[in-house]
């Protein structure tokens, strides 16, 4: 079980990976380091004694700290593997920062943070600097049992790996769209105008897709020698693992299911963003940034999608592969897989809140002798609160920022009140999921804006 082994045992069946993880980290920073000094890229720090301290000497330096800590951890001691290992109250600190309202909140900051601060973190060296401490706390905390459970899971490795690969497009993406809005600005064409050199497909195309190909099946090779295949015993349903995981891909959708109702969750918002991304051509009027990177000239289409992308849906599925434990309660990396640990939640309706703790009275029944239509006009009256309060977000929200936005009145102007009114329904609908979350995890414990069990429609 999760985080179940003798400390031991587990510092000796990690000691060889975690040694040869560290000498792969100080031969990428001594590349680094020669690369710099060679091509005369290595900028002056400071001086020590008259001696220019340059950014080849640092990443050289960085490399013999990696290559002093590899033996340490390859011993498998855990006398030596404690002054690489992070501390207990760091760990605790982390397990708060991964609770579900801190995680939403911190990505939602760092979100606006990497926004706002593009052109600094596109520089590659400050890339360079967070690709090295988050491979080094990767490392770190591989001594930690629950941790390494996590991460070293054949299911789990591809989806580290995804991520790091997701950074590194994002940043270079960025460092494009960053690059052409400055040439925008100096009156210059995009770098892509700079390229317009014709490729041939046969052979140039076909040879790139042919070495890609086999390197591709070295790797998945490889990758198939060295780890488990992921397969349990076959499925019953008399024993079901706990906790029972989609596939990664699913994991955002299984998430939302904590919030919403299957045919919500899994068909109408999937649903929405299909028809959201088909809508795309018909709704965009901005005629520039096709063809090239650009965060300026298309800045709220960009916010947009990123904040869809990552917020609501990256975020989700690393919630889900990492974070979700048994029974589905949420659990840090350094923390056991308790099962039987129970989070006592008392989610409540909205109805409720309306009719039963402010208006003091019962909810609205029907009595048995009512017909079904007055039944049914009895069932709207108890979700009255709910359904006035969606109506109302999706009619009165759109006119509010036409009139008490500048930004959405110029959008408005230029798109009509059909696009206007399709774009902004569609961005109401995305923010509902975020709202959905927080007002679960908030005190209030919201269940359902419109809940309606007796029709298996809840909202």
């Amino acid at each position: 079980m999760h985080g179940h082994v003798d400390y031991a045992t587990f510092l000796h069946q990690i000691s060889g990976f975690l040694g040869s993880y560290y000498l792969i980290l100080a031969l990428m920073n001594a590349i680094l380091a020669f690369y710099l000094w060679n091509s005369g890229k290595a900028t002056t720090l400071f001086r020590v004694a008259g001696f220019p301290f340059t950014t080849a000497t640092l990443w050289l330096l960085v490399a013999v700290a990696f290559t002093i800590i590899s033996p340490l951890a390859m011993s498998g001691d855990a006398r030596w593997v404690v002054f690489i290992s992070i501390p207990q109250p760091l760990r605790d600190f982390s397990n708060w920062l991964l609770g579900p309202v801190v995680y939403s909140v911190g990505g939602l900051v760092l979100f606006v943070v990497l926004f706002l601060g593009r052109k600094f973190f596109v520089k590659p060296m400050v890339a360079w600097t967070i690709l090295i401490l988050a491979m080094l706390f990767m490392g770190l905390a591989m001594t930690d049992p629950n941790f390494a459970e996590i991460v070293t899971k054949p299911d789990n490795v591809p989806i580290v790996g995804l991520i790091f690969l997701l950074g590194f497009f994002t940043w270079l993406a960025t460092a494009k769209a960053v690059e052409n809005d400055e040439r925008a600005r100096q009156g210059l064409p995009p770098t892509e105008k700079l390229d317009d050199e014709k490729v041939l497909v046969w052979p140039d195309l076909v040879y790139t897709e042919l070495i890609c190909m086999v390197a591709v099946t070295a790797l998945l090779l490889f990758w198939g020698l060295m780890l488990q295949a992921p397969l349990e015993e076959p499925a019953s349903s008399v024993k079901t693992p706990n906790p029972s995981k989609a596939p990664w891909y699913f994991l955002g959708l299984q998430e939302m299911l904590v919030y919403y109702d299957p045919w919500m969750a899994g068909v109408v918002l999937p649903s929405m963003v299909v028809f959201g991304l088909m809508a795309i051509p018909y709704l965009d009027f901005n005629k520039q940034g096709n063809g090239y990177y650009t965060i300026e000239q298309r800045k709220f289409a960009y916010i947009m999608f990123q904040f869809g992308f990552f917020l609501l849906w990256i975020m989700l599925i690393i919630m889900g592969t990492f974070l979700r434990g048994p029974n589905w309660n949420f659990f840090g990396l350094f923390e056991t897989w308790d099962p039987h640990k129970v989070e006592a939640l008392n989610n409540v309706n909205l109805s409720e809140y309306f009719w039963v703790k402010m208006l003091n009275m019962p909810l609205p029944r029907p009595s048995p002798t009512d017909g079904a239509l007055r039944s049914f006009f009895t069932y709207i009256l108890r979700e009255l609160p709910g359904i006035v309060l969606l109506v109302g977000y999706f009619t009165v929200i759109p006119p509010a920022l036409v009139l008490f936005s500048k930004f959405f009145r110029e959008l408005f102007l230029k798109m009509g009140f059909v696009r206007y009114m399709v774009l902004n329904n569609l961005l109401l609908m995305m923010m509902l999921l975020p709202l959905k979350m927080v007002l679960r995890w908030s005190p209030l414990n919201l269940k359902y804006f419109i809940a309606y069990p007796e029709f298996l429609l809840n909202f």
